[in-house]
């Protein structure tokens, strides 16, 4: 069993690209004004997530851009819509679904640029704001409705859309649900949870409920708690937390590594995936600065159904 005493293992990450001079235009948006309390970006990249060629996509929140990496290192605007796109991952037929803080739940053709709605509002009531998203290897999609939710508005939602159409609310009452992902059996569901410095699990029943939700990992410190979460093959669960770096906890929840950033102006590190053959070498968005991080892990990623 894990030593809870034992020394944490630290990781370095390193710039692995960085946004061309060419996308970059410092201004004040409708999405940056509230959530960056008026300060002009340039941008805040988030949602990475590898296409079957290899490929990086990620998503620009305040401008509405949708990117592409390729192996070789080039990036390319693949679209821009009047949104704000936050969680990207691909489904086993290799189309990118998106979370969007502004239209709800949207699916992108990778080949055409083509974006269509999914899901506007849920059961006739708009969503608070779209967050992440993590397909289950039936096909069913669990995401986060996030919007302005916090201690003080503990109303933050956890959907399952299932393979079938069927909607599910799973969850009402969580302080800023942010990143999401499942356990490699399938039966918890993770949720970061942002304004809280939590971690939660949701018990997953056979017959798709869920029961006796609690606290996996309580978290502290840094310019605030956890962004996106992903598990591992070993299931233990690495959390971007905002101002600290990367935390690897194993599957009792315990820490056993920091991944970070040497670099002063990387405090946020929010979003991440697992990438190389070996599926062993993390690539993080720094959200402010335009850079794409990596790092070398222990342990391989999930294994994701887009990728499957």
């Amino acid at each position: 069993m894990f030593n809870p005493f034992a020394p944490l293992e630290k990781i370095k990450a390193e710039v692995y690209s960085s946004m061309p001079a060419k996308f970059r235009k410092k201004t004040r948006s409708a999405w940056s004004d509230p959530n960056r309390q008026g300060a002009e970006v340039e941008c805040f990249l988030e949602g990475p997530s590898f296409d079957r060629d290899g490929n990086l996509w990620f998503v620009d929140i305040p401008f509405g851009r949708i990117f592409r990496l390729s192996t070789k290192g080039d990036w390319d605007l693949v679209t821009q819509y009047d949104g704000w796109p936050n969680g990207l991952k691909f489904d086993r037929q290799g189309m990118a679904w998106i979370c969007c803080y502004k239209k709800g739940l949207l699916r992108l053709d990778p080949k055409t640029g083509v974006i269509e709605t999914i899901l506007e509002t849920a059961f006739s009531e708009g969503f608070k704001g779209l967050n992440d998203l993590h397909f289950a290897t039936n096909g069913d999609l669990y995401f986060t409705d996030q919007g302005q939710t916090g201690i003080a508005d503990p109303t933050g939602r956890v959907y399952r859309l299932r393979a079938n159409g069927a909607l599910d609310r799973l969850v009402t009452n969580i302080p800023s649900p942010n990143g999401i992902t499942l356990s490699t059996s399938e039966k918890h569901c993770y949720v970061g949870v942002t304004r809280s410095q939590q971690v939660w699990r949701l018990p997953l029943m056979a017959d798709g409920s869920i029961s006796k939700t609690g606290v996996a990992i309580q978290l502290s410190g840094g310019v605030a708690g956890p962004d996106g979460i992903e598990m591992d093959s070993e299931n233990g669960l690495l959390v971007c937390h905002l101002g600290v770096g990367i935390w690897r906890f194993d599957s009792n929840m315990l820490p056993t590594h920091l991944i970070y950033s040497e670099d002063p102006h990387h405090h946020h590190l929010a979003n991440l995936c697992f990438g190389g053959p070996d599926r062993k070498q993390l690539f993080i968005t720094e959200s402010l600065s335009g850079d794409i991080l990596t790092a070398r892990v222990p342990v391989a990623g999930k294994l994701l159904v887009g990728l499957s």
